[in-house]
């Protein structure tokens, strides 16, 4: 049986990841891609779906943590007889190799070693047969493992096991090998120097990670492990390894994430810079524009990590889900939905990767031209919004913000880019006017006090934390103190923010319910930080943090019932906010500040979206400050 998702650690290569679990068996492995097919899938099933194990014999205690600074895992065992240590780590941008080292610390101890090969998800059972050198070898169609160890091992049924002991001073090696099955098998390595040259690569990597936070550690944590879903090759960052990993224990909001998500563009772009890797967001820019580029009524929210967009989603019945939660679903249906969020995001990703000096060349900002023209004949039309949802489409206030935030950016632009280029600027400008005004008229229920879900609702939807973030009007202005207030009494449960109440208000076409999303109540983090409510701030950057396992790793949501973390794992999102709001609160010119600085909305008078004399001087004053808890604002 898999283990609790908060349960697992990460390692990976940067082409793909695996998920080891706290009890040394590794229940999740795609080769030689993040979305390619699984040859260990215990963590959808059972131990016959494919798995890893290493870990003694008899009972233990058992301790894990990373190398400081590195994405090499270990973890000690100790039992009444010995202590060892298993270091587990795939060899950086191989894309063939993951090993594992068995150290004696104490004593002698007794381990078993069992390996279970199940391609294709957990359904194919390869045909297992060892190569003149004495390698175990493992083929089933195009795919081929290879394990190599010094350690003797026998068949068991379908699966090969090895009883070994480890004496203080010992230490034994496991490296397994993928290959295409039609070529050589793939060159054994040297598991010590690999281990070497693999710590240094992630630590030197990490030695440049901002500094200066209260949270320095889970910071540094967090952009190892966005690093970690960056597929190398391409630039694409997937929204996690893994698919089908529940939002609902038993349920069936199960999805495949192991794609990459424009919606996340902007935040990814930031945390990046801003954490100190311009070479990664560099790459993540030009994989969205290479994305993106073509017919622009074609765009979709999401692609594949080397820009593929047929993804269609299936179900796959023969693995039983994780706790039971079925379907198990490849591929993901919502790449077809039509979502007007994505242009906000595409645009305001270009547009901060400019202000940060990366800039774009002629080809990308043609495609943002053909992308804009679409916009301007499809902005209008109700969307699935931002939380993808298959209960219809709406007129998502959030949706018809990042419409304006698209032609802002295009114009912002132009007019500071410091480029001349010839671009209907008029007409934006009329448009994003016109977007404005009507936002702020149908978007916006006074009785409420706050900006609501959809044209003509009183529901509320944590998008709406996104407005003061994205320019559209000042942090202080009283429509957006007042949104943050009511989603503070309407959406939090037991100290976190909901995307929506699945139950009582918003029909997303799903039975069942989900757990807190994380990258909401870090939304509201920021929203407290910019009114300078510091105290409150720190207190649910702590509290969110608290949810994180003890290697530093967060899933996609929190059951609050369940105290326990839900959702695909690691999920890039929920660590991508982390390392915005923890920014937010440390620098006085945070990424929230940065991304809404300058635009249109926190200045613009007169019209139905007019900000009040009184927002506007306070997006005149410097924006709040937090630093150990202490505010440092005028």
């Amino acid at each position: 049986m898999a283990g609790r998702i908060e349960d697992y650690a990460l390692i990976g290569d940067g082409r793909t990841a695996a998920l080891v679990g706290r009890d040394g068996s590794i229940d999740w492995l795609c080769w030689p891609r993040f979305d390619s097919s699984a040859c260990f899938a215990a963590l959808l099933g059972t131990e016959d779906h494919g798995f890893w194990k290493i870990a003694p014999a008899e009972d233990a205690a058992t301790s894990w943590r990373y190398r400081g600074g590195s994405l090499v895992l270990e973890t000690t065992h100790e039992t009444a007889a010995g202590m060892v240590r298993v270091t587990d780590y795939m060899p950086v941008r191989d894309g063939s190799h993951l090993v594992r080292i068995v150290e004696g610390l104490r004593g002698e101890t007794a381990m078993r070693m069992q390996l279970a090969v199940r391609f294709d998800y957990g359904l194919a059972v390869p045909w297992v047969s060892h190569n003149e050198l004495g390698d175990l070898r493992a083929i089933s169609g195009p795919h081929k493992v290879v394990l190599r160890t010094l350690v003797p091992h026998h068949g068991k049924g379908q699966t090969t096991v090895s009883n070994f002991t480890v004496k203080a001073g010992e230490s034994v090696a496991f490296a397994l090998s993928y290959g295409p099955s039609h070529e050589d098998d793939p060159p054994p390595i040297q598991p010590r120097k690999a281990l070497f040259e693999t710590d240094r690569v992630w630590r030197d990597w990490s030695s440049r990670a901002a500094r200066g936070t209260p949270w320095d550690a889970i910071l540094q944590r967090s952009l190892l492990t966005l690093k970690a879903l960056i597929y190398h090759p391409t630039g694409g960052i997937v929204a996690a390894p893994t698919t089908s990993l529940p939002e609902d224990l038993g349920g069936v909001r199960n999805w495949d994430y192991r794609f990459c998500w424009l919606r996340d563009s902007t935040f990814t772009l930031i945390a990046l810079m801003d954490g100190g890797y311009l070479d990664e967001a560099r790459a993540w820019r030009d994989w969205l524009v290479r994305a993106v580029a073509g017919n622009p009524e074609q765009a979709h929210i999401l692609y594949g990590i080397a820009g593929e967009r047929m993804l269609p989603e299936i179900e796959i019945d023969w693995l039983p889900g994780y706790e039971g939660s079925k379907p198990v679903r490849i591929g993901n249906a919502a790449v077809e939905q039509f979502q007007l969020d994505v242009y906000g995001e595409i645009f305001d990703a270009l547009h901060q990767a400019r202000q940060r000096g990366l800039r774009d060349d002629a080809d990308g900002w043609r495609v943002g031209g053909a992308l804009l023209t679409h916009l301007e004949k499809v902005w209008s039309q109700p969307d699935e919004g931002i939380w993808e949802v298959r209960g219809g489409r709406r007129h998502f206030t959030h949706s018809k913000i990042m419409a304006w935030v698209a032609f802002d950016r295009a114009i912002r632009s132009v007019e500071d880019g410091g480029e001349r280029r010839e671009a209907p600027v008029e007409r934006w400008r009329a448009i994003r006017d016109q977007i404005h005004a009507e936002v702020c008229e149908k978007g916006f229920d006074a009785k409420l006090n706050s900006f609501v879900q959809s044209y003509g609702s009183t529901r509320l939807n944590a998008s709406l934390l996104l407005i003061a973030h994205m320019g559209f009007l000042p942090q202080e202005d009283p429509r957006v103190v007042g949104t943050v207030e009511a989603i503070g009494r309407t959406l939090m449960r037991d100290g976190f923010v909901l995307r929506y109440d699945t139950e009582n208000q918003t029909t997303d076409g799903l039975p069942g319910d989900e757990g807190a999303f994380l990258p909401c109540s870090f939304w509201y983090a920021d929203n407290l930080i910019g009114l300078g409510r510091c105290a409150e701030a720190h207190a649910l950057i702590e509290r969110l943090i608290g949810v994180c396992n003890d290697l530093g790793l967060c899933a996609e949501e929190y059951d609050v019932t369940a105290k326990r973390l839900v959702g695909n794992f690691p999920q890039a999102f929920s660590h991508v906010t982390l390392v915005n709001t923890i920014l937010n609160y440390s620098r006085a010119n945070g990424p929230a500040r940065e991304r809404g600085e300058g635009a249109e909305g926190t200045d613009r008078s007169g019209g139905a979206g007019a900000v009040t004399p009184g927002a506007r001087a306070a997006a005149a004053r410097p924006q709040a400050v937090c630093a150990e808890g202490q505010a440092v604002s005028e």
